[in-house]
């Protein structure tokens, strides 16, 4: 039995999401030029190509791949038994990334069809919105394996998890509000502001986590 038991209500928007992929990508198959942009700088400037085929068909596979990967994470979990504790919040981290690979794809396909669509600002507002509402439910997550902040300290003690995910949550809308702001500032600062921020998240959090186990155990 499944720890978390998919129902239509759960499932219904994913997979109208991947029915729209793979609707877009014949779309986009059959009027998209033989070698089509694939990446953007963080200038927004394209700098890397790809053929039709791949530039088409890779990322509704990544998605279709991340949609199983969802399903499945929760069998492979040795703490399965405690992803009925924040099930709402798993089902909502799944329909966001989903939803926001989704969106990436039909900016870059339009963009490749000639519309006028700055990459250079999807990016940024998108990540920006997903780190912003990841981060108002860091602190609903539950001890696991696969989904959170993990580090030897947040498995070693739930009491540390629980304050690490806390104050990651802030950590997550603090960069999210940063990536909001990116586009209003000279594009050549994009990526040091991108590094930065994630840097200060991704550290801050290992090096809380740490204290706060040290603490605990004296």
């Amino acid at each position: 039995m499944s720890p978390i038991k998919p129902t239509v209500k759960t499932e219904i928007f994913p997979l109208l999401l991947l029915i729209l992929t793979l609707a877009a990508s014949f779309y986009f198959y059959n009027n998209f030029p033989d070698r089509i942009a694939t990446h953007w700088n963080f200038e927004g400037q394209i700098d890397g190509y790809s053929s039709k085929a791949v530039g088409v068909f890779l990322l509704p596979l990544v998605i279709l791949g991340l949609y199983l990967m969802f399903l499945v994470l929760p069998y492979l979990d040795p703490k399965k038994d405690r992803y009925q504790e924040f099930a709402k919040t798993y089902h909502l981290f799944k329909s966001l990334i989903i939803g926001f690979m989704f969106i990436m794809y039909i900016a870059t396909g339009l963009a490749n069809l000639g519309y006028p669509i700055d990459i250079g600002i999807v990016v940024p507002v998108l990540v920006g919105i997903l780190f912003i509402i990841m981060g108002k439910y860091m602190g609903t997550i539950k001890p696991n394996w696969f989904v959170g902040i993990r580090t030897p300290w947040t498995m070693s003690s739930e009491n540390v998890w629980h304050k690490t995910h806390r104050v990651g949550g802030w950590l997550f809308i603090a960069v999210g509000i940063v990536m909001l702001l990116m586009p209003l500032l000279p594009k050549w600062l994009a990526l040091p502001i991108f590094i930065i921020a994630i840097g200060f998240a991704t550290l801050g959090s290992f090096v809380y986590s740490y204290f706060l186990y040290r603490t605990e155990k004296k």
